[in-house]
């Protein structure tokens, strides 16, 4: 019988006190209260559109900036993962994700390889949506790779909307998440690599 696939992390430094649970084999149900209303919203799709169960809970340094809520929100996020992930066994390991928001088409690959990777090919042409910084989206991606070891190529392909582009790239990185996640029957328990690890 398989284990169950959840991890908790609870992340305390000067700057943010962060809580962050989740379970790989959810149905896409969340809490989350990060500050942050429009953070709030791309973790709320990353949960339900990867059917990966999200608890978060974020006390940052607003009255400073959006800076460390982001990036430390982020690393508890790809703490959680890795710990839910285990020893990787049986996982697909790969996902690749096309993912159309009206106007705006954006495409995510990515690999739970243990080398942290991001590749970054999106623009936006507003400093802000709500009250988020866009230039914080990158940043944010990049310590869920580090922090969870993913190799992740993220490209908006076309689109005018920054809502729309944001938005269809964190669709498009649950639904690669998904794929990548899920247990495949037919490698049993094996780690999938001919290594027999991943990372390194």
């Amino acid at each position: 019988m398989q284990q169950s696939r959840t991890g908790s992390v609870a992340r305390k430094t000067a700057e943010t006190d962060i809580a962050v649970s989740v379970n790989l084999d959810g149905t896409g149900a969340y809490d989350v209260s990060t500050g942050i209303g429009f953070l709030d919203h791309m973790v709320e799709q990353f949960s339900r559109h990867s059917l990966i169960d999200v608890t978060m809970r974020v006390a940052g340094d607003l009255h400073v900036d959006q800076h460390h809520t982001t990036e430390d929100s982020a690393i508890a996020l790809g703490q959680a993962i890795t710990q839910a992930l285990g020893d990787k066994k049986g996982i697909a390991r790969y996902g690749t994700a096309y993912s159309p928001m009206d106007e705006a088409l954006c495409r995510v690959a990515l690999d739970i390889s243990g080398r942290p990777v991001l590749v970054w090919k999106a623009a936006f042409t507003q400093p802000r949506l709500g009250e988020m910084d866009t230039e914080l989206f990158e940043h944010w991606f990049q310590s869920v790779s580090q922090a969870a070891g993913i190799t992740l190529h993220i490209e908006s392909l076309y689109g005018s909307n920054n809502h729309h582009i944001i938005e269809g790239i964190y669709k498009g990185f649950a639904r690669a998440m998904r794929q990548a996640v899920e247990i495949d029957p037919r490698k049993g328990d094996a780690v999938p690599s001919t290594k027999g690890i991943l990372g390194g």
